[in-house]
């Protein structure tokens, strides 16, 4: 299957009346790239911890869109399989699966020229040229996958559902398998600071206990803690895309849905996720975030609310240049403790203990 990528290269004055006019004629969905910096407004409760730096802000933009172009092999297909297929073309595809003949890209392009000649009367469209380009189909949901391989946390492995256990690790029963298809949350286990935060439950956990996981994402670290012998999980996300995998990633790893429980919201200032979460009553909580957030959690009144007295608070996602803030905040709080300060590449963990 080949697509076309198509770009019209404009000015971000004219960005959404463009954006319309494509929609208009059938386009679903625009990627915009421009140079504007990010406003505090667009920022706000996106827990971004480094910005990309942009080069200066000069106008300019480019908003491009793909077409999936019928070849020789579907238009046969549908020929012969498809009711409502006229010309090659499917008339059952909705606008988002639509399948494009050449001439109807060409009709496109030619009706997109003439709105932007059309839109010079009243907008600066700029540039206004239309540069198309040809890619092959990619199954970019699935193609990640071939470079998560099975790797190992000391004796925890963390193996891709996809994915056999390595030949020289089969049998060893001092192996503990973690199943883990992150799908489209965050967490396949390999980066830094998962492994930073395994390492320490690995460490701190006895048996037994009950743990909250703060920004579970695919449920890794609280799947994890299972494993060791947690023995339930409290879960919260910000994003509901999480559900699916942290679903997916139970059952993978035989873990009945009684010990895991996933909450939608934010333990920072939503009155009704903390009181599901429930307060004083987890031996150890683990975060995962970033720094701005880990901040916040540090804070007095936050996460020390969660954890009982003597319990344990693993945090990472914090970048080196970060991490004496993070620090100040846990030593500003009277409640915690700092137990340890560990680096792996360019990211830190602290974990610190709630005082008794």
């Amino acid at each position: 299957m080949k697509w076309k990528k198509i770009t019209i290269y404009t000015t971000t004055e004219a960005e959404d009346i463009v954006s319309s006019m494509l929609c208009d004629l059938g386009v679903e969905g625009v990627q915009i790239e421009d140079n504007v910096p990010l406003t505090e407004a667009d920022t706000k409760g996106m827990f971004i911890d480094i910005l990309p730096e942009l080069p200066p802000d000069d106008g300019s933009s480019k908003l491009s869109f793909f077409l999936r172009e019928a070849d020789e092999d579907l238009r046969k297909a549908n020929e012969t399989s498809v009711k409502g297929f006229e010309d090659g073309v499917d008339a059952s595809y909705t606008v988002n699966d639509r399948i494009w003949t050449g001439e109807e890209t060409e009709k496109l392009l030619a009706d997109i020229k003439e709105e932007l000649s059309l839109m010079r009367a009243y907008t600066d469209v700029g540039e206004g040229r239309i540069e198309v380009s040809e890619t092959e189909d990619v199954d970019w949901m699935n193609n990640w996958k071939k470079f998560f391989k099975p790797f190992t946390v000391e004796d925890i492995l963390i193996k891709p559902t996809w994915e056999d256990i390595p030949e020289e690790l089969k049998g060893r029963e001092d192996i503990t398998v973690v199943e883990m298809d992150p799908g489209t949350a965050f967490g396949t286990g390999s980066h830094e600071t998962t492994q930073l935060c395994i390492r320490q439950i690995k460490k701190y956990l006895k048996g037994g206990e009950a743990v909250l996981d703060i920004g579970t994402g695919s449920g890794i670290l609280g799947i994890t803690a299972l494993k060791l012998g947690a023995e339930t999980v409290i879960a919260t996300d910000l994003d509901d895309n999480c559900v699916d995998a942290v679903c997916d990633n139970l059952m993978a790893n035989l873990i009945p849905a009684e010990s895991f429980k996933l909450y939608i919201g934010n333990v920072i200032g939503d009155k009704e996720t903390e009181d599901k979460v429930g307060y004083e009553k987890y031996d150890l909580a683990v975060a995962n975030i970033l720094a701005p957030v880990i901040m916040l959690l540090a804070a007095a009144g936050s996460a020390d609310r969660f954890v009982k007295k003597g319990g344990i608070f693993i945090t990472s996602g914090i970048i080196d240049t970060k991490a004496k803030e993070v620090e100040r905040a846990f030593r500003e709080n009277p409640s915690w403790e700092i137990l340890e300060i560990n680096h792996q590449g360019e990211w830190v963990n602290i974990t610190a203990r709630k005082r008794a």
